[in-house]
Protein backbone atom coordinates (compact mmCIF):
# COMPACT_ATOMS: atom_id res chain seq x y z
CA UNK A 1 0.00 0.00 0.00
CA UNK A 2 1.41 3.50 -0.77
CA UNK A 3 2.12 5.62 1.75
CA UNK A 4 -0.39 8.15 2.56
CA UNK A 5 -0.45 11.26 3.52
CA UNK A 6 -2.08 13.25 6.67
CA UNK A 7 -3.37 16.79 5.61
CA UNK A 8 -5.21 19.86 7.73
CA UNK A 9 -7.63 22.34 6.31
CA UNK A 10 -7.84 25.42 8.30
CA UNK A 11 -11.25 27.12 9.02
CA UNK A 12 -10.78 30.55 6.49
CA UNK A 13 -9.90 28.08 3.86
CA UNK A 14 -12.38 25.28 3.81
CA UNK A 15 -14.59 28.12 4.29
CA UNK A 16 -14.01 28.88 0.34
CA UNK A 17 -15.06 25.40 -0.25
CA UNK A 18 -14.99 25.83 -4.13
CA UNK A 19 -11.72 26.81 -3.86
CA UNK A 20 -10.47 23.76 -1.94
CA UNK A 21 -12.41 21.31 -4.56
CA UNK A 22 -9.69 22.80 -6.91
CA UNK A 23 -7.05 23.82 -5.25
CA UNK A 24 -7.01 20.98 -2.48
CA UNK A 25 -9.20 18.19 -2.57
CA UNK A 26 -9.50 17.09 -5.54
CA UNK A 27 -6.70 19.19 -7.34
CA UNK A 28 -7.35 17.43 -10.85
CA UNK A 29 -7.07 13.87 -9.45
CA UNK A 30 -8.55 10.87 -10.80
CA UNK A 31 -9.26 7.47 -9.96
CA UNK A 32 -6.92 5.86 -7.51
CA UNK A 33 -4.49 9.34 -7.22
CA UNK A 34 -7.71 10.88 -5.15
CA UNK A 35 -6.83 8.62 -2.27
CA UNK A 36 -4.11 7.48 -0.13
CA UNK A 37 -5.05 10.84 1.55
CA UNK A 38 -6.80 12.04 4.86
CA UNK A 39 -8.12 15.86 5.79
CA UNK A 40 -8.86 16.71 9.25
CA UNK A 41 -10.92 19.73 8.96
CA UNK A 42 -11.51 22.62 10.98
CA UNK A 43 -14.72 24.48 11.52
CA UNK A 44 -15.62 27.02 8.80
CA UNK A 45 -14.13 30.57 9.86
CA UNK A 46 -16.59 32.17 12.54
CA UNK A 47 -18.44 29.20 13.88
CA UNK A 48 -16.37 28.33 16.41
CA UNK A 49 -16.19 31.64 17.40
CA UNK A 50 -20.08 31.74 17.94
CA UNK A 51 -20.22 28.64 19.55
CA UNK A 52 -17.25 29.44 22.42
CA UNK A 53 -16.48 33.60 22.21
CA UNK A 54 -14.88 35.26 19.81
CA UNK A 55 -11.27 34.58 19.07
CA UNK A 56 -9.88 38.13 19.27
CA UNK A 57 -12.55 40.08 20.65
CA UNK A 58 -13.80 38.27 23.27
CA UNK A 59 -17.51 38.89 22.19
CA UNK A 60 -19.26 36.39 23.75
CA UNK A 61 -20.52 33.60 22.46
CA UNK A 62 -23.26 30.54 23.30
CA UNK A 63 -20.66 28.87 25.77
CA UNK A 64 -19.61 32.53 27.56
CA UNK A 65 -23.52 33.29 28.02
CA UNK A 66 -23.65 29.93 29.44
CA UNK A 67 -21.37 30.07 31.72
CA UNK A 68 -21.72 33.92 33.44
CA UNK A 69 -25.69 32.63 33.46
CA UNK A 70 -27.44 29.50 35.12
CA UNK A 71 -30.90 31.25 33.87
CA UNK A 72 -30.98 33.96 31.57
CA UNK A 73 -31.93 32.31 27.68
CA UNK A 74 -29.53 34.90 26.24
CA UNK A 75 -27.02 31.63 25.35
CA UNK A 76 -30.53 30.18 23.53
CA UNK A 77 -30.31 32.63 21.53
CA UNK A 78 -26.94 32.56 20.53
CA UNK A 79 -27.17 28.75 19.71
CA UNK A 80 -29.78 29.65 17.25
CA UNK A 81 -27.76 32.51 15.30
CA UNK A 82 -25.33 30.13 15.69
CA UNK A 83 -27.41 27.15 14.06
CA UNK A 84 -28.67 29.79 11.47
CA UNK A 85 -25.23 30.29 10.79
CA UNK A 86 -24.50 26.57 10.30
CA UNK A 87 -27.65 26.75 7.82
CA UNK A 88 -26.27 29.81 6.01
CA UNK A 89 -22.88 27.69 5.11
CA UNK A 90 -25.08 25.14 4.17
CA UNK A 91 -26.84 27.04 1.62
CA UNK A 92 -24.00 28.23 0.07
CA UNK A 93 -22.05 25.11 -0.23
CA UNK A 94 -25.17 22.87 -1.57
CA UNK A 95 -28.37 24.98 -2.86
CA UNK A 96 -31.32 23.62 -2.82
CA UNK A 97 -31.54 20.10 -3.94
CA UNK A 98 -31.09 16.83 -1.90
CA UNK A 99 -27.50 17.21 0.28
CA UNK A 100 -28.91 20.72 1.46
CA UNK A 101 -31.64 18.62 3.20
CA UNK A 102 -29.27 16.04 4.39
CA UNK A 103 -26.85 18.91 5.49
CA UNK A 104 -29.35 20.74 7.09
CA UNK A 105 -30.65 17.61 8.98
CA UNK A 106 -27.42 17.23 10.33
CA UNK A 107 -26.98 20.70 11.77
CA UNK A 108 -30.62 20.45 13.26
CA UNK A 109 -29.84 17.02 14.97
CA UNK A 110 -26.70 18.21 16.54
CA UNK A 111 -27.52 21.69 17.63
CA UNK A 112 -30.78 20.30 18.59
CA UNK A 113 -29.44 17.23 20.81
CA UNK A 114 -26.84 20.24 22.86
CA UNK A 115 -29.44 22.51 23.24
CA UNK A 116 -31.41 19.33 24.93
CA UNK A 117 -28.53 18.96 27.21
CA UNK A 118 -27.56 22.13 28.75
CA UNK A 119 -31.72 22.83 29.32
CA UNK A 120 -31.18 19.60 31.33
CA UNK A 121 -27.90 20.71 32.93
CA UNK A 122 -29.38 23.99 34.03
CA UNK A 123 -32.27 22.54 35.35
CA UNK A 124 -30.04 19.19 37.56
CA UNK A 125 -27.95 22.07 38.59
CA UNK A 126 -30.90 24.20 39.83
CA UNK A 127 -31.54 21.66 42.79
CA UNK A 128 -28.27 22.91 44.16
CA UNK A 129 -26.82 19.41 44.63
CA UNK A 130 -24.72 20.04 41.38
CA UNK A 131 -23.07 23.00 40.26
CA UNK A 132 -23.41 24.14 36.61
CA UNK A 133 -19.33 25.34 37.22
CA UNK A 134 -18.24 21.66 37.65
CA UNK A 135 -19.67 20.53 34.27
CA UNK A 136 -18.23 23.64 32.40
CA UNK A 137 -15.36 21.78 30.15
CA UNK A 138 -17.46 19.48 29.20
CA UNK A 139 -20.09 21.99 27.80
CA UNK A 140 -17.23 23.96 26.16
CA UNK A 141 -15.58 20.59 24.34
CA UNK A 142 -19.30 19.26 23.27
CA UNK A 143 -19.82 23.43 21.92
CA UNK A 144 -16.51 22.99 20.42
CA UNK A 145 -17.12 19.81 18.49
CA UNK A 146 -20.38 21.04 16.87
CA UNK A 147 -18.34 23.49 14.24
CA UNK A 148 -16.28 20.56 13.37
CA UNK A 149 -18.46 18.24 12.92
CA UNK A 150 -20.21 20.67 10.63
CA UNK A 151 -17.96 21.38 8.30
CA UNK A 152 -16.20 17.66 8.30
CA UNK A 153 -19.68 16.17 7.71
CA UNK A 154 -20.40 19.01 4.87
CA UNK A 155 -16.92 18.31 3.06
CA UNK A 156 -17.93 14.66 2.53
CA UNK A 157 -20.95 15.41 1.78
CA UNK A 158 -19.92 17.28 -1.29
CA UNK A 159 -17.12 15.44 -2.26
CA UNK A 160 -19.76 12.30 -2.94
CA UNK A 161 -21.87 14.67 -4.78
CA UNK A 162 -18.60 14.87 -6.63
CA UNK A 163 -18.22 11.34 -7.08
CA UNK A 164 -15.32 10.61 -4.56
CA UNK A 165 -15.82 7.65 -1.56
CA UNK A 166 -15.44 10.07 0.93
CA UNK A 167 -16.22 8.58 4.24
CA UNK A 168 -17.49 11.36 7.33
CA UNK A 169 -14.89 10.37 10.22
CA UNK A 170 -16.43 11.46 13.34
CA UNK A 171 -14.23 11.86 16.45
CA UNK A 172 -16.61 13.90 18.24
CA UNK A 173 -18.17 10.80 20.49
CA UNK A 174 -21.81 12.00 19.55
CA UNK A 175 -24.10 9.40 21.58
CA UNK A 176 -21.80 7.18 22.14
CA UNK A 177 -22.55 5.45 25.63
CA UNK A 178 -19.46 3.44 26.68
CA UNK A 179 -16.08 4.26 28.44
CA UNK A 180 -14.04 7.52 27.20
CA UNK A 181 -11.22 5.90 25.31
CA UNK A 182 -8.39 7.62 25.45
CA UNK A 183 -6.51 9.81 22.03
CA UNK A 184 -4.65 7.08 20.85
CA UNK A 185 -7.63 4.51 20.75
CA UNK A 186 -10.17 7.12 19.67
CA UNK A 187 -7.81 7.32 16.61
CA UNK A 188 -7.50 4.00 16.44
CA UNK A 189 -10.86 2.93 16.93
CA UNK A 190 -12.01 5.26 14.10
CA UNK A 191 -9.77 3.83 11.37
CA UNK A 192 -9.48 0.50 12.54
CA UNK A 193 -12.17 -0.16 9.06
CA UNK A 194 -11.02 2.26 6.53
CA UNK A 195 -9.44 1.33 3.75
CA UNK A 196 -6.90 4.38 2.61
CA UNK A 197 -6.64 3.05 -0.41
CA UNK A 198 -10.54 3.20 -1.69
CA UNK A 199 -11.84 5.79 0.81
CA UNK A 200 -10.85 9.43 1.45
CA UNK A 201 -11.49 10.40 5.12
CA UNK A 202 -12.89 13.47 6.14
CA UNK A 203 -11.78 13.65 9.64
CA UNK A 204 -13.42 16.00 12.55
CA UNK A 205 -10.56 18.38 14.07
CA UNK A 206 -12.06 17.61 17.38
CA UNK A 207 -11.76 14.27 19.21
CA UNK A 208 -13.48 13.44 22.50
CA UNK A 209 -11.78 11.27 24.66
CA UNK A 210 -10.34 11.34 27.93
CA UNK A 211 -7.47 13.60 27.38
CA UNK A 212 -9.70 16.58 27.07
CA UNK A 213 -8.50 18.37 24.14
CA UNK A 214 -10.40 21.59 24.74
CA UNK A 215 -9.02 21.51 28.12
CA UNK A 216 -5.41 20.68 27.04
CA UNK A 217 -4.86 22.68 23.84
CA UNK A 218 -7.83 25.26 23.69
CA UNK A 219 -8.75 26.15 20.18
CA UNK A 220 -5.60 24.52 18.90
CA UNK A 221 -6.61 21.13 19.26
CA UNK A 222 -7.14 20.72 15.13
CA UNK A 223 -3.93 20.72 14.40
CA UNK A 224 -3.41 18.62 17.37
CA UNK A 225 -5.78 15.59 16.22
CA UNK A 226 -4.12 15.97 12.61
CA UNK A 227 -0.60 15.14 14.36
CA UNK A 228 -2.31 12.44 15.78
CA UNK A 229 -3.98 10.34 13.23
CA UNK A 230 -0.69 10.81 11.24
CA UNK A 231 1.10 9.39 14.14
CA UNK A 232 -1.48 7.02 14.40
CA UNK A 233 -1.72 5.86 10.84
CA UNK A 234 1.80 6.11 10.13
CA UNK A 235 1.70 9.04 7.65
CA UNK A 236 4.56 9.58 5.18
CA UNK A 237 4.20 13.47 5.42
CA UNK A 238 1.88 16.04 7.00
CA UNK A 239 0.81 18.44 5.33
CA UNK A 240 -1.17 22.25 6.71
CA UNK A 241 -2.99 24.38 3.90
CA UNK A 242 -3.25 27.51 5.08
CA UNK A 243 -3.96 30.93 3.35
CA UNK A 244 -0.47 32.47 3.06
CA UNK A 245 3.60 30.84 2.39
CA UNK A 246 5.76 30.72 5.25
CA UNK A 247 7.86 33.45 4.50
CA UNK A 248 10.70 35.58 5.90
CA UNK A 249 8.46 37.92 6.85
CA UNK A 250 4.96 39.14 6.71
CA UNK A 251 4.60 40.13 2.96
CA UNK A 252 1.73 43.21 3.50
CA UNK A 253 3.92 44.75 6.23
CA UNK A 254 7.98 44.43 4.81
CA UNK A 255 6.74 43.92 1.38
CA UNK A 256 6.02 41.18 -1.11
CA UNK A 257 8.95 42.18 -3.36
CA UNK A 258 11.50 41.90 -0.30
CA UNK A 259 10.18 38.29 1.36
CA UNK A 260 11.99 35.29 0.65
CA UNK A 261 9.59 32.16 0.51
CA UNK A 262 10.53 29.47 3.38
CA UNK A 263 11.04 26.40 1.44
CA UNK A 264 13.23 24.03 3.81
CA UNK A 265 13.59 24.50 7.72
CA UNK A 266 13.17 22.68 10.91
CA UNK A 267 11.28 22.01 14.24
CA UNK A 268 13.13 23.98 16.15
CA UNK A 269 12.30 26.82 14.06
CA UNK A 270 8.27 26.29 14.02
CA UNK A 271 8.77 26.05 17.78
CA UNK A 272 10.45 29.50 18.07
CA UNK A 273 7.29 30.92 15.62
CA UNK A 274 5.28 29.18 18.05
CA UNK A 275 6.10 31.10 20.97
CA UNK A 276 5.95 34.27 19.70
CA UNK A 277 2.30 33.37 18.59
CA UNK A 278 3.15 32.88 14.69
CA UNK A 279 2.31 29.27 14.44
CA UNK A 280 3.27 26.83 11.76
CA UNK A 281 2.44 23.94 13.93
CA UNK A 282 0.80 24.10 17.32
CA UNK A 283 3.60 22.82 19.99
CA UNK A 284 2.04 19.96 21.09
CA UNK A 285 1.26 18.85 17.32
CA UNK A 286 4.61 19.46 16.12
CA UNK A 287 6.17 17.18 19.09
CA UNK A 288 4.28 13.90 18.17
CA UNK A 289 4.85 14.43 14.19
CA UNK A 290 8.48 15.17 15.59
CA UNK A 291 9.15 11.87 17.53
CA UNK A 292 7.44 9.79 15.07
CA UNK A 293 9.74 11.03 12.23
CA UNK A 294 7.07 12.47 9.96
CA UNK A 295 7.65 15.59 8.25
CA UNK A 296 5.57 18.59 7.73
CA UNK A 297 4.49 20.63 5.07
CA UNK A 298 3.03 23.82 4.98
CA UNK A 299 1.62 24.71 1.82
CA UNK A 300 -0.84 27.61 0.78
CA UNK A 301 -4.12 26.38 -0.30
CA UNK A 302 -4.42 29.00 -3.00
CA UNK A 303 -1.28 28.58 -4.93
CA UNK A 304 -1.22 24.69 -5.42
CA UNK A 305 1.49 24.69 -7.68
CA UNK A 306 3.79 26.17 -4.84
CA UNK A 307 5.23 23.12 -2.92
CA UNK A 308 4.92 25.12 0.24
CA UNK A 309 7.53 24.91 2.65
CA UNK A 310 8.65 21.05 4.62
CA UNK A 311 9.68 21.15 7.97
CA UNK A 312 12.28 18.11 9.37
CA UNK A 313 13.47 17.09 12.12
CA UNK A 314 16.92 16.67 10.29
CA UNK A 315 16.95 19.60 8.02
CA UNK A 316 19.83 21.77 9.33
CA UNK A 317 21.20 24.83 7.96
CA UNK A 318 23.85 25.06 5.43
CA UNK A 319 24.83 28.42 6.17
CA UNK A 320 24.31 30.59 9.59
CA UNK A 321 21.96 33.15 8.93
CA UNK A 322 18.17 34.59 9.81
CA UNK A 323 15.39 32.84 8.00
CA UNK A 324 12.66 34.63 10.01
CA UNK A 325 11.85 38.03 11.33
CA UNK A 326 8.61 37.90 12.74
CA UNK A 327 7.03 39.53 15.95
CA UNK A 328 3.81 40.30 18.27
CA UNK A 329 2.44 43.11 19.19
CA UNK A 330 0.73 43.17 22.31
CA UNK A 331 3.16 41.76 25.16
CA UNK A 332 2.83 42.30 28.81
CA UNK A 333 5.97 42.85 30.57
CA UNK A 334 5.25 42.28 34.38
CA UNK A 335 8.58 43.34 36.31
CA UNK A 336 9.09 42.11 40.00
CA UNK A 337 11.49 44.47 41.74
CA UNK A 338 12.12 43.26 45.40
CA UNK A 339 15.28 44.38 47.43
CA UNK A 340 15.10 40.95 49.63
CA UNK A 341 15.03 38.89 46.95
CA UNK A 342 18.66 38.79 46.69
CA UNK A 343 19.91 35.41 48.33
CA UNK A 344 16.13 34.34 48.89
CA UNK A 345 14.59 31.36 47.42
CA UNK A 346 11.21 31.00 45.91
CA UNK A 347 10.36 33.91 44.37
CA UNK A 348 10.33 32.61 40.69
CA UNK A 349 8.47 29.63 42.14
CA UNK A 350 5.41 31.70 43.13
CA UNK A 351 5.61 33.93 40.08
CA UNK A 352 5.71 30.28 37.76
CA UNK A 353 3.10 28.93 40.04
CA UNK A 354 0.69 32.02 39.41
CA UNK A 355 1.11 32.65 35.74
CA UNK A 356 0.76 29.05 35.51
CA UNK A 357 -2.88 29.10 37.23
CA UNK A 358 -4.35 32.01 35.13
CA UNK A 359 -2.71 30.06 31.84
CA UNK A 360 -0.58 32.86 30.87
CA UNK A 361 2.27 32.06 28.35
CA UNK A 362 5.54 33.09 28.79
CA UNK A 363 7.59 34.46 26.15
CA UNK A 364 10.52 35.57 27.68
CA UNK A 365 11.91 35.88 30.77
CA UNK A 366 15.29 37.99 32.52
CA UNK A 367 16.03 38.31 35.72
CA UNK A 368 19.42 40.21 37.95
CA UNK A 369 19.91 40.11 41.68
CA UNK A 370 16.53 41.87 42.73
CA UNK A 371 14.29 42.11 39.46
CA UNK A 372 12.49 39.21 37.36
CA UNK A 373 10.89 40.08 34.44
CA UNK A 374 8.42 37.96 32.28
CA UNK A 375 7.16 38.85 29.28
CA UNK A 376 3.69 37.35 29.05
CA UNK A 377 1.29 36.71 26.41
CA UNK A 378 -2.69 36.08 27.50
CA UNK A 379 -5.90 38.11 28.34
CA UNK A 380 -5.33 41.59 30.28
CA UNK A 381 -7.78 40.34 33.01
CA UNK A 382 -5.52 37.16 33.72
CA UNK A 383 -2.24 39.44 33.83
CA UNK A 384 -4.14 41.62 36.25
CA UNK A 385 -4.70 38.55 38.04
CA UNK A 386 -1.46 37.48 38.22
CA UNK A 387 -0.69 41.12 39.75
CA UNK A 388 -3.02 40.61 42.51
CA UNK A 389 -1.98 37.16 43.59
CA UNK A 390 1.71 38.51 43.44
CA UNK A 391 0.47 41.53 45.45
CA UNK A 392 -0.35 39.46 48.07
CA UNK A 393 2.42 37.03 48.21
CA UNK A 394 5.11 39.78 48.52
CA UNK A 395 3.66 42.94 49.90
CA UNK A 396 6.85 44.32 49.91
CA UNK A 397 7.43 44.00 46.27
CA UNK A 398 7.22 46.86 43.83
CA UNK A 399 5.31 44.50 40.79
CA UNK A 400 4.32 46.31 37.37
CA UNK A 401 2.99 45.64 34.27
CA UNK A 402 3.52 47.69 30.78
CA UNK A 403 2.65 46.95 27.18
CA UNK A 404 5.18 46.43 24.73
CA UNK A 405 6.25 44.33 21.76
CA UNK A 406 8.62 41.53 21.13
CA UNK A 407 10.21 40.89 17.82
CA UNK A 408 12.33 37.92 16.75
CA UNK A 409 14.81 36.75 14.44
CA UNK A 410 14.80 33.19 13.70
CA UNK A 411 16.65 30.70 12.37
CA UNK A 412 17.79 27.08 12.45
CA UNK A 413 21.66 29.15 13.03
CA UNK A 414 22.30 32.36 13.36
CA UNK A 415 25.75 31.66 15.02
CA UNK A 416 26.93 34.42 12.82
CA UNK A 417 29.57 36.64 13.23
CA UNK A 418 28.07 40.15 13.85
CA UNK A 419 24.32 39.56 14.11
CA UNK A 420 23.89 41.18 17.45
CA UNK A 421 25.89 44.32 15.89
CA UNK A 422 23.87 44.24 12.82
CA UNK A 423 20.52 43.55 14.51
CA UNK A 424 21.14 46.90 17.05
CA UNK A 425 22.37 48.96 13.97
CA UNK A 426 19.76 48.37 11.83
CA UNK A 427 17.41 49.15 14.98
CA UNK A 428 19.46 52.21 15.24
CA UNK A 429 19.32 53.02 11.87
CA UNK A 430 15.16 52.81 11.93
CA UNK A 431 15.05 55.13 14.95
CA UNK A 432 14.14 52.02 16.84
CA UNK A 433 15.55 51.50 21.03
CA UNK A 434 15.26 48.51 22.12
CA UNK A 435 14.01 47.81 25.78
CA UNK A 436 15.71 44.82 26.05
CA UNK A 437 17.64 42.25 24.58
CA UNK A 438 17.10 38.21 24.76
CA UNK A 439 20.44 36.57 22.65
CA UNK A 440 20.46 32.97 24.01
CA UNK A 441 24.13 30.88 23.72
CA UNK A 442 21.64 28.04 21.89
CA UNK A 443 22.25 30.39 18.43
CA UNK A 444 17.95 29.52 17.09
CA UNK A 445 16.54 33.28 18.18
CA UNK A 446 17.41 36.79 18.77
CA UNK A 447 14.58 38.56 21.02
CA UNK A 448 14.33 42.20 20.85
CA UNK A 449 11.59 44.13 23.04
CA UNK A 450 10.51 47.55 22.19
CA UNK A 451 7.98 49.92 22.79
CA UNK A 452 4.06 48.85 21.29
CA UNK A 453 4.22 51.84 18.57
CA UNK A 454 8.05 50.26 16.99
CA UNK A 455 6.88 47.23 16.38
CA UNK A 456 6.16 47.29 12.81
CA UNK A 457 9.44 49.43 12.56
CA UNK A 458 11.54 47.25 14.09
CA UNK A 459 10.18 44.13 11.74
CA UNK A 460 10.97 46.34 8.70
CA UNK A 461 14.36 46.87 10.01
CA UNK A 462 15.51 43.70 11.21
CA UNK A 463 14.29 42.16 8.32
CA UNK A 464 16.31 44.50 6.01
CA UNK A 465 19.02 44.53 8.14
CA UNK A 466 19.19 40.68 9.03
CA UNK A 467 17.80 39.28 5.72
CA UNK A 468 17.53 40.98 2.83
CA UNK A 469 21.22 43.09 2.66
CA UNK A 470 22.85 39.18 4.15
CA UNK A 471 21.71 38.09 1.34
CA UNK A 472 22.59 41.25 -1.23
CA UNK A 473 26.12 40.35 0.40
CA UNK A 474 26.30 36.98 -0.16
CA UNK A 475 25.30 37.29 -3.48
CA UNK A 476 27.91 40.35 -4.33
CA UNK A 477 30.55 37.52 -2.95
CA UNK A 478 29.48 34.57 -4.97
CA UNK A 479 29.99 37.02 -7.58
CA UNK A 480 33.24 37.80 -6.89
Amino acid sequence: MAQHTVEKIGGTSIARTDTMLDNVLIAGRSGSDLYNRIFVVSAYAGITDALLEHKKTGESGVYALYADSESDWAWGDALSEARSKMFAVNAEIFGDGTARTVADNFVKERVDGVRDCLIDLQRLCASGHFQIRDHLMTVREMLASLGEAHSAHNTALLLRENGIRARFVDLTGWRQDEDLPDFNTAVDQAFASVDLETELPIVTGYCRCRESLVRSYDRGYTEVTMSKVAVRTGAAEAIIHKEFNLSSADPKLVGADKVRTIRTTNYDVADQLSNIGMEAIHPSAAKGLRQSGIPLRVRNAFEPADPGAAIREDADAAEPGVEIVAGRKTVYALEVYEPDMVGVKGYDAAILSSLKRHRVHIMAKSSNANTITHYLHGSPKAVRRVERDLGSEFPGARISTRTVALVSAIGRNIAKPGMLVAALQALEEAGVEPLAIHDLMRKVDLQIVVNQEDHDAAIKALHKGLVEDSVANDTLKQAA
